[in-house]
């Protein structure tokens, strides 16, 4: 009896998809200042740790708003122009950190490198979506989250080892990977330009009717948005609440919240590019709450499962709600967006990101806090719920003309 191959139909992607899977492994690889950098602030320039998160607050800021904006300037100059153009700009202010010497040169600095290093995201989410026909968007995002969790893999890991060498090496290092990364990008795209999809006649008419209407009053989007953010926000206790539950509350070791990262890691590197690929015929809708009923579950069953086994369970469940309901996401804001605005839909989905970044954690510490680690996480699987029912008001299947 032959076994199938679960990766089988990858080969059939175009070249643009392992264009943008090359040029983001490159730069995810070097990727270790955002980690690092509530620890650099406390340590290198002696800010009080009461401030060190201000960093990444200013961080978000520039992430939320540089998505839009991205998201139209890849309308208008190509989404490839401005990947590479962000990751080159990126890259050389990342050279510009070290000579910061006091808190408040850093946050400037900071800022104005967030709404660069943020574009990439929007970018390469446009990039890949005009690149494919619809039914390979799905696996198309599968594979270029492959290529960010293969390359966070090595980034982090490494910076560890600079941090205790020199700080300002991990700044150098970052935007040299950022710059390798466009040099690639570059290379490839006179190498083998990408074939975008071209727009049919009725596209065409379907964009003049629409092109007056911004995405926050396109119902769909705003739909989707919301359940998005909801289920983002849920997502992102891992970065607040969680840890602290984990080690103070659990009196479990740091190592042990490394552990379900990295287990978090394996089975997306390993599972997400194949279940994405069993499941191409499924529709947005369901498999939207399907992966938001399975993050709720995941996180909210950490308010009665205290012990190793029980935590790194509910680790495996929201695992598999991320690798279901992220590259689905990213199909269906692109199938939704008119022709000819992907980048701006695109931009608007990337803010989602940041803003759920700047609210979850903060949220949730705050609910840690207050009330206590059960009624938060009874309180989280209320709001994965909610993200779920909000999907299911979503589109059985996208509009396609």
């Amino acid at each position: 009896m032959l076994v199938r191959n679960p990766w089988r139909g990858v080969g059939s992607l175009p070249g643009a998809v392992w264009l943008v899977f090359t040029t983001t492994l490159v730069n995810r690889a070097g990727t270790m200042v955002v980690p690092f950098m509530v620890l650099y602030v406390t340590r290198y320039l002696g800010v009080r740790p009461a401030l060190g998160g201000l960093a990444l607050t200013v961080y978000g800021v520039g992430g939320l708003v540089s998505g839009p904006i991205a998201g139209r300037l890849c309308d208008r100059f190509g989404s490839f122009a401005v990947l590479r153009g962000s990751l080159l700009v990126s890259g050389l202010i990342l050279f510009i950190f070290p000579v910061a010497k006091h808190f408040e040169t850093f946050l400037a600095i900071t800022l104005v490198w967030s709404l660069v290093a943020e574009s990439v995201r929007p970018a390469s989410l446009a990039a890949l979506t005009t690149s494919v026909r619809p039914e390979h968007r799905k696996a198309a995002v599968a594979v270029f989250r492959l290529a960010i969790n293969l390359g966070m893999s090595v980034g982090p890991a490494v910076g560890g080892f600079l941090a205790a060498a020199s700080f300002p090496l991990l700044f150098l290092v970052d935007g040299a990977s950022a710059l390798a990364a466009g040099l690639v990008l570059t290379v490839l795209l006179v190498w083998r330009p990408p074939r975008l999809v071209e727009p049919s006649s009725h596209d065409a008419a379907l964009l003049e009717d629409r092109r007056r209407v911004g995405v926050l009053h396109d119902r769909r989007a705003v739909v989707f948005l919301t359940g998005f953010f909801l289920m983002a926000v849920v997502f992102y206790q891992h970065e607040g609440a969680m840890p602290l539950f984990l080690v103070r509350d659990l009196h479990y070791r740091a190592s042990f919240y490394g552990l379900l990262f990295a287990l978090n890691t394996v089975l997306i590197i390993i599972a997400e590019v194949p279940l994405n690929l069993a499941m191409a015929g499924w529709s947005y809708r369901w498999t939207l709450v399907l992966g938001a009923t399975l993050y709720a579950v995941g996180f909210g069953s950490m308010a009665v499962l205290h012990s190793e086994v029980g935590l790194l369970g509910a680790a495996v469940v929201w695992t598999f709600g991320e690798m279901i309901a992220l590259p689905i996401s990213g199909a269906y804001i692109a199938d939704i967006a008119p022709p000819g605005r992907s980048g701006e839909y695109a931009g608007v989905y990337a803010s989602m990101f940041s803003l759920a970044i700047l609210v979850g954690p903060w949220a949730g510490t705050i609910a840690l806090e207050q009330f206590g680690g059960t009624a938060l996480w009874w309180g989280v699987l209320v709001v994965g719920l909610l993200s779920a029912v909000v999907f299911s008001l979503t589109e059985d299947r996208p509009a396609r003309p």
